[in-house]
């Protein structure tokens, strides 16, 4: 595919949870074409490839948000970022999101110091933390060229900076982060023209619980911290959004929960257009 800004969005990493396992889809990454802006919302394993895929043009990368700071959504930011530098971006790239951001970073230039010296002096590049800029999130709205840009703090425990994103232009585009059930959602949301939300089946944890070898901790964590596909419902109803994508499934690798599977589950009760994510999805409005 070639780079067009034409406004789409394309989801290049659509699974919940860190763990790659045969036939899986990547964690979670997104990238939107909105009003001649191009931004990548979160960061998990796999996205500068994903990236390249669709034609992107990694120098030209600038604008990244990270809804929170668990690895599936944050692992690859550093290797992303440096991968774009050493492809020759010397530009500006301005990053949004929880305050553990600036203590990421700082650790990843530690750990990557003696590559990053090294081509700086050698290669006659342009000094990496020069050209990266943090911004921790706060209630106020930002602006991206024309795009006015909210946030909302969301549930999910026990991680406390987690946050939902409203990108407000010629068209309005929300993402839920990871939440549990959250009603004030469904307001942030409102007549949005596409809603991106995290999805999970709740029959499924207890065959996750046992796939993966671990115990009563991970259910109780996935039961609060994650929302049912029938509450994801109850939310698109009340935002009334014309397009529900869902995203960050779990489970993902498990062919007896395919697309069709899921389209059931979220078809009973809501009578709107909906999408089930999958890597490479692309949606224009």
């Amino acid at each position: 595919m070639n780079e067009t800004l034409d406004n789409r969005l394309i989801l290049l990493g659509t699974k919940g949870g860190p763990a790659v396992r045969p036939n899986s889809s990547m964690p979670t990454s997104n990238l939107l074409f909105l009003d001649h802006e191009k931004i990548l919302i979160d960061a998990g394993l796999g996205v500068t490839k994903r990236l390249v895929d669709t034609g992107f043009d990694l120098r030209t990368l600038s604008t990244i948000f990270i809804t929170h700071l668990h690895s599936d959504h944050i692992l690859e930011l550093g290797p992303l970022i440096h991968t774009a530098w050493v492809s020759g971006l010397k530009s500006p790239i301005n990053v949004y999101g929880p305050s553990g951001l600036i203590h990421y970073w700082k650790n990843f230039l530690k750990s990557m110091a003696t590559d990053i010296k090294n081509r700086i002096s050698n290669e006659d590049r342009v000094p990496l933390e020069n050209i990266i800029n943090i911004h921790v999130l706060s209630n106020l709205p930002l602006l991206i060229g024309n795009i006015r840009v909210l946030s909302l703090k969301v549930p999910h425990p026990p991680m406390q900076d987690c946050y939902a994103f409203k990108f407000e232009g010629t068209k309005t585009i929300v993402f839920s982060g990871d939440t549990h059930f959250f009603p004030p959602l469904g307001e942030f949301a409102k007549n949005s023209d596409v809603l991106i939300h995290e999805a999970i089946l709740t029959d499924y944890i207890d065959t996750l619980v046992k796939k993966t070898g671990l115990g009563k901790k991970l259910k109780y964590h996935l039961l609060r911290a994650h929302t049912p596909v029938e509450q994801v419902k109850k939310i698109a109803a009340m935002a009334n959004c014309k397009t529900l994508v869902l995203n960050h499934l779990i489970p993902n690798d498990d062919p007896a929960y395919d697309q069709n599977f899921w389209l059931k589950k979220i078809s009973n009760g809501w009578a709107g257009k909906v999408l089930v994510g999958y890597d490479g999805l692309e949606i224009t409005f």
